[in-house]
């Protein structure tokens, strides 16, 4: 047995239409700058210490405390590890069309500018989120129609301690670029195939970025970069294959990349843990 076998291990499941959950592992403190949060996000911390920075707001999470995120946010990200050398925290992120109708069902209440820090939230909501995330990693056994009303569960929750996401209509150009490399982020995307989903020329996506301090190449690299992250700390994926999961055919090239972005290797994520 490991000095880490009573925790959950890590884990990444998506049902379309429905959401995606992550299970966090970290085995050594990492801070992460710039790190954008492109879908309204609740994250239970169950180990350890997190931070979010943003200019000059702050928000520090430790074990048994949970924050939800609004959608197009970007922020500096410090995860530290408990005094039992682990860190573990749990996402669940809503599909765009479930949260809309609950946001169209319920009446308005605060909305998360940002973010929405909730200290010690309790054995009942922590029981909701793990639901939620137990019925979408449960395809076969779970029907949809009940991962959907775990997961609605979860913003009931959220509701009834004043909070909720509102529909976010974020327009910018550099919104929809991430949303559109979001949805295939392995995909060999180019300036003429995005121009033309957007309906817009070339010269006019270009100018838009542009215009929002953004370029193409670095929009796709960023996401790239995150859907990494994720994998390395959700996954037991090799860097090899993670590498290939986000579109790098060559393992040495990702990681330099992933230097390049991040200040420390792939393989950092893990702590070069030993079992």
């Amino acid at each position: 047995m490991t000095a880490h076998a009573s925790h959950a291990d890590k884990a990444l499941h998506s049902r379309r239409g429905i959401g995606l959950t992550a299970n966090v592992l970290q085995y050594m403190d990492l801070r992460f700058s710039r790190i954008a949060v492109d879908r309204p996000a609740l994250i239970l911390l169950k180990e350890g210490q997190k931070t979010f920075q943003a200019g000059s707001q702050r928000w520090v999470l430790r074990s048994g405390d949970a924050i939800a995120i609004a959608a197009g946010q970007t922020f500096d990200v410090t995860n530290q590890l408990s005094d039992a050398g682990l860190f573990e925290a749990r996402w669940i992120v809503w599909d765009a069309a479930l949260l809309d109708r609950h946001q169209q069902a319920t009446l308005p209440k605060r909305h998360v500018a940002k973010a929405q820090l909730l200290k010690r939230i309790g054995s009942e909501f922590t029981g909701a989120i793990d639901r939620a995330a137990l019925a979408l990693q449960h395809p076969a056994s779970i029907p949809d129609d009940v991962a959907a009303h775990r997961m609605t569960e979860a913003l009931v929750w959220l509701s009834a301690l004043g909070v909720d996401f509102g529909i976010h209509r974020d327009a910018s150009t550099a919104f929809r670029l991430r949303r559109l490399f979001n949805g295939a982020v392995a995909q060999d995307w180019t300036v003429p195939a995005v121009a033309q989903q957007l309906a817009m020329s070339e010269a006019t996506l270009r100018r838009k970025l542009a215009t929002e301090g953004a370029s193409f190449s670095a929009l796709l690299a960023d996401v790239r970069m995150s859907a990494a992250m994720t994998l390395l700390q959700s996954t037991h994926r090799s860097v090899a294959q993670i590498a290939q999961s986000v579109g790098y055919e060559s393992a040495s090239r990702f990681a330099v990349r992933f230097r390049d972005r991040f200040g420390f290797a792939p393989t950092a994520v893990r702590g070069h843990r030993r079992d």
